[in-house]
């Protein structure tokens, strides 16, 4: 039993500007800094209410199995904090890359926490839930609160930046090597920096910080370390939190697509553009 029509919500991939790596904390997770920035690359999932109560998957994602569904988790969790009777069909088209390092599975959970929380009437707060989000992933909070942020923690502490602070919202090329790099690998590696002094938000603006993450990565995933290599023959080439992906600042889309025509080959590349409002935001008040 269902009511209602199916409607359709953005979740966008994110880019890590820099990453540093504070230290690990007695529980195993590591403190860090970063600067999540939105970009236009995004997966669209749909969602239909059900007066029954049952949460469904109506569309099957290569490699992520049902326990594992992110979307169904994130839907399950607020049903069990709000004590919500409604239930919905969930689908999702995917178009961020998976294991990239660009945060789509995380994005998936929080567009469904936002958008059922509006569709099943909850109202719920944000600091609710992002909370409800942080126990499904230490990324689900900056895309519930949806604004470019400074993050530290374990990523879960947002500062949220305005202009001059806020970082420009520049045209992107991101490399997708043909590899999957699991995060908990990166982390677990013993060679691992993990004694970077803190940094301030105007000390990265700056100096524009780097990721330590980069030696573990490039070691691990010599695919990772050729596309790096190659796209930064164009300029200052990065990588997004754990990889695979690398990106490129460009001025102009026109040279990012430029760029990307001479991609090598086992390489997806995509020409973004870099937003610090998620568009979650914007279909939020469309109701």
């Amino acid at each position: 039993m269902n009511g209602g029509d199916t409607s359709v919500w953005p979740a966008p991939a994110k880019l890590n500007l820099f990453l540093h790596i504070l230290g690990r904390r007695p529980d195993g997770y590591h403190q860090l800094q970063s600067c999540f920035q939105f970009v236009d690359l995004q997966d669209e999932i749909t969602i239909r209410i059900r007066e029954d109560g049952t949460i469904r998957r109506v569309s099957d994602v290569a490699s992520v199995s049902e326990e594992a569904d992110l979307c169904l988790r994130a839907a399950r969790a607020l049903k069990a904090a709000s004590g919500c009777a409604l239930g919905a069909d969930i689908g999702l088209v995917k178009k961020i890359p998976i294991g990239g390092g660009l945060g789509g599975g995380s994005s998936d959970a929080a567009t469904c926490l936002v958008a059922l929380n509006q569709l099943w009437g909850l109202n719920l707060p944000q600091d609710r839930l992002a909370a409800i989000g942080l126990k499904l992933g230490a990324d689900v909070p900056v895309f519930v609160y949806g604004r470019v942020a400074w993050a530290e923690g374990v990523g879960e502490c947002l500062t949220f930046l305005t202009p001059p602070l806020a970082p420009s919202e520049s045209n992107y090329l991101i490399l997708k090597p043909n590899v999957f790099v699991p995060t908990a690998a990166v982390f677990q590696d013993p060679e691992l920096t993990r004694n970077s002094p803190p940094i301030t938000i105007h000390g990265f603006l700056a100096s524009g910080g780097r990721n330590d993450c980069l030696s573990v990565v490039r070691r691990r995933y010599p695919e990772v370390a050729q596309a790096l290599d190659w796209l930064s023959s164009y300029g200052s080439a990065r990588l997004t939190g754990t990889g695979a992906c690398v990106f490129l600042a460009c001025e102009t889309l026109q040279r990012g697509r430029e760029i990307m025509r001479e991609k090598p080959p086992g390489c997806e590349a995509y020409v973004v553009r870099g937003l610090n409002d998620s568009p979650l935001l914007k279909r939020l008040a469309t109701g």
